[in-house]
């Protein structure tokens, strides 16, 4: 029979596979914590966003606290490589070794030169390999020079008017024969082949067969889970949800996953043989909107009763929360939400708008204003400034005049 857990320890496991049950370390954070925080996070997503920090720095603040942001330039950036862009959740730095796991199972195409002429698409893409091949790694304007490549700008807003060069890289980057060798201070890609990114000899590349891959694919999602629903696997790396089904299938037979009940939780789920369940959570993080944690929404929901969705795209006068909206996770729920920016001229952490949920603890306001403060320091930020917008602001700012 399958074993019956409670809200509490469903949450409590969730929260350990993440890294955010307890509390940050007290010493320096070093790379070698970062890289464990990563290996246990399988991913990282990425998002030019800047309004507050790149969303990336944010889970390994969130999980270590003050840690030197240029240990992940060193990793995704340096040979030999311990993180590499590519397409999982969406745009992620990944674990090396699901590189040639994803290949198969991450189609993009409608990112890139799909609605270009196929004879344009071979020539662009032979004349940028070959340019790629014998040169330091490039931006996409950068090729687009050095490959003396002139069009017409597009007005249709299609592909974010990219150029064909544009295009072609990401068609290629997509397949897997360019990859990210860095990024700018703009943040934009650095391109070169991928046989010189990979942190391992282009003659260890293997074809894999997709069906182990996912298989692979799928326990390391059930892992960084802890547990959830095969649909909460699928959405890790973005693979199909009947393939990841017939993977579940397979860990369940092969001892990997355990099918179990949640209260309350009206679907299958399974747990992972290697999640601990703590005997309490202890931990406190302000979450990136692209969290880990909170990337699939109905598991957020049934986990915590936070009903989340990023408003960056939503226009202003419709915004309910504000623009760029970091969940404050107090323990094991999850208790308020804040609307941040960095104003780096005026050295500020601004928080334009703060909100309690209904069941917030009494000691929402004072652990909040201590995590802000916390945070502002990690930015480089000398003051915190809290506006009016929400039912936590008056209280929150009372705190962080305390401190």
């Amino acid at each position: 029979m399958s074993a019956t857990l409670s809200l509490d320890q469903a949450r409590r496991i969730a929260l350990a596979a993440q890294g955010l049950h307890k509390g940050r370390p007290a010493g320096p954070v070093t790379a070698r914590t970062v890289g464990r925080t990563f290996a246990r996070l399988q991913l990282v997503q990425i998002d030019s966003v800047n309004v507050l920090v790149r969303s990336h720095f944010l889970p390994f603040y969130s999980r270590l606290g003050d840690y030197d942001r240029d240990i992940l330039q060193r990793m995704s950036a340096s040979h030999p490589r311990r993180m590499l862009e590519y397409w999982a959740h969406e745009a992620s730095y990944i674990r090396p070794e699901h590189y040639q796991d994803l290949l198969p199972w991450q189609k993009r195409s409608w990112v890139g030169a799909s609605r270009l002429d196929p004879g344009i698409r071979a020539d662009v893409a032979a004349r940028i390999l070959a340019a790629l091949a014998r040169s330091r790694p490039m931006t996409a304007s950068e090729l687009t020079a050095r490959l003396g490549h002139v069009e017409e700008k597009q007005s249709d807003n299609w592909g974010w008017n990219w150029n064909a060069v544009k295009r072609v890289l990401e068609d290629l980057f997509e397949e897997g024969l360019v990859s990210a060798a860095s990024r700018t201070g703009q943040f934009e890609r650095r391109y070169a082949l991928t046989s010189k990114v990979l942190p391992y000899r282009a003659s260890e590349v293997r074809e894999v067969d997709p069906t182990a891959a996912l298989q692979r694919l799928t326990d390391a999602a059930a892992l960084a889970h802890g547990i959830g629903s095969i649909r909460c696997f699928a959405d890790y790396f973005r693979t199909p949800v009947k393939a990841t089904a017939q993977a579940v299938e397979h860990l369940v037979q092969q001892g990997r996953l355990e099918p179990v009940k949640v209260a309350g939780w009206g679907r299958d789920v399974f747990r992972h043989v290697e999640a601990t369940l703590p005997r309490r959570a202890t931990g406190r993080a302000l979450l990136s909107p692209f969290d880990s944690l909170v990337f699939e929404r109905r598991r957020l929901w049934e986990l915590f009763g936070f009903h989340y969705r990023i408003e960056i795209y939503t226009p202003e006068p419709k915004r309910r929360f504000g623009y760029y909206v970091l969940p404050f996770l107090l323990r094991d729920r999850i208790v308020a939400r804040v609307d941040l920016k960095a104003d780096r001229a005026g050295g500020r952490l601004l928080v334009r708008s703060a909100f309690a949920e209904p069941d917030a603890p009494l000691d929402t306001a004072v652990e909040l204003a201590a995590e802000l403060k916390l945070m502002a320091q990690w930015l480089g930020l000398p003051e915190v400034e809290v506006g009016q917008a929400g039912d936590l602001a008056a209280s929150l700012s009372q705190e962080l005049a305390r401190l």
